[in-house]
């Protein structure tokens, strides 16, 4: 006979098994006696590069793996901490890279001071990204580079490689992971949209950002919790009822150490990603204006893997997937929906089965040293015949679900 989970029956908050009580009282002595239940100690890393607002870390291969294979590119969001992709141990992109003996690297872009003011979108598409590129291929031994972003990470990196003036990058493939391309099909800021375009560009945000040289911390950890309100209200409650699940209170832990270390805005990016996304939605025609040229998502020739989360409200499936069409001439895209909001889909504990087993098949796929029946980088099916395959696999199909 199956056993019914104790709090699915009724009142079963109220009377707590023996189990329970135990695993509770030992979650409440580590979190008096050790400041909290999770693991939060970063994966060990090596400065390899830097420059203005970028460093370039290699991760330390695990004692006993060895690595192999091309390496992994790990693009940052502004704003956002590198604890994205290295939330705890056990619940970390970094840690699973690392212990499959991937080569895994990343660009952050450390902290955002008042005199980066001047700084826009053309410092990280035309100057930190390309050069992270070569610079994680030189230290692989002159591998092609596998690139993973999440939230403007991705729009970012859709940027670099889209833009004629980085020239033949060393890409092997280009992941998105979260990255809305229209947002129009963003709930949240329907409401708010008539009241941007109002504004035309002389409103008290504008203003602001000028003044204050950029978007503060501050104001960037209170807009990252404002969309996830219900759970912040709701979250007193589901850590009492939870008190006796340590990986539940490891995973909350971990959530509050990532937004407490958001990072500034440059006000100039800031403006352009305020005027060109949030009121002009730009990039959902596929092409984008920057400094002197327009950048074209169809110039895109590396395969795309492109992930939505069935629970993100900041970058909703419909804006996800928009980029999609816009990719014509890339040489595969797949598009999967993971479970999980805008950083449970990167690395939730959800994302241990579906995300990551994704990018893993996704890179092997298109390694260099790819162990198949086609040549390294050679598509399943000629090109022309489904360049645009969508979640074709079955494993695909059983990701969506």
């Amino acid at each position: 006979m199956d056993l019914v989970p104790l709090r699915s029956l009724p009142g079963a908050g109220l009377l707590p098994g023996p189990d329970q009580v135990v695993a509770a009282a030992s979650n409440v002595a580590h979190k008096v006696l050790y400041g909290g239940v999770a693991d939060l100690r970063p994966m060990p890393r090596t400065l390899i590069d830097d420059g203005t607002l970028r460093e370039v870390y290699h991760y330390r291969p695990a004692g006993h793996v060895q690595e192999k294979g091309d390496p992994v590119l790990l693009v940052t969001p502004l704003a956002a901490p590198s604890a994205c992709y290295d939330l705890r141990r056990g619940c970390s992109l970094v840690e699973h890279f690392v212990t499959e003996g991937r080569p895994t690297y990343l660009v952050e872009y450390g902290e955002v001071s008042f005199r980066d003011r001047n700084l826009g979108m053309e410092h990280w598409v035309d100057e930190v990204l390309p050069t992270a590129i070569r610079s994680v291929s030189e230290h692989a031994g002159g591998r092609p580079v596998h690139v993973i972003g999440w939230s403007l990470g991705g729009i970012f990196s859709l940027l670099a490689l889209a833009d004629q003036r980085s020239g033949d990058l060393p890409v092997a493939s280009l992941t998105v992971v979260g990255s809305p391309i229209d947002v129009t099909q963003v709930p949240m800021l329907a409401p708010f949209r008539p009241l941007l375009n109002l504004t035309a560009g002389r409103g008290p945000i504008t203003k602001g950002y000028q003044v204050l040289g950029g978007a503060p911390k501050p104001l960037v950890k209170w807009a990252f919790q404002l969309t996830a309100f219900q759970k912040l209200v709701t979250k007193p409650i589901a850590l009492a009822t939870h008190v006796d699940d340590r990986e539940f209170l490891a995973q909350v832990e971990a959530v509050d150490n990532f937004t407490a270390n958001m990072i500034a805005y440059p006000g100039r990016t800031f403006g352009q990603l305020y005027h060109r996304f949030a009121k002009g939605n730009q990039l959902a025609s596929g092409t984008f204006d920057l400094d002197d040229r327009t950048i074209d998502l169809a110039d895109i020739r590396v395969p795309v893997l492109v992930f939505g989360g069935a629970t993100d409200g900041i970058a909703p499936v419909p804006a996800v997937r928009a980029v999609v069409p816009l990719l014509e001439n890339a040489r595969e895209v797949r598009f999967e929906v993971v479970p999980g909001g805008h950083l449970g889909m990167l690395t939730g504990r959800a994302a241990r089965t579906t995300t990551w087993l994704a990018m893993d098949e996704w890179i092997n796929r298109w390694s260099t040293d790819a162990e198949d029946d086609t040549e390294p980088g050679e598509p399943s099916v000629p090109i022309g015949t489904n360049r645009k395959r969508r979640t074709s696999s079955s494993a695909s199909r059983s990701l969506a679900r």
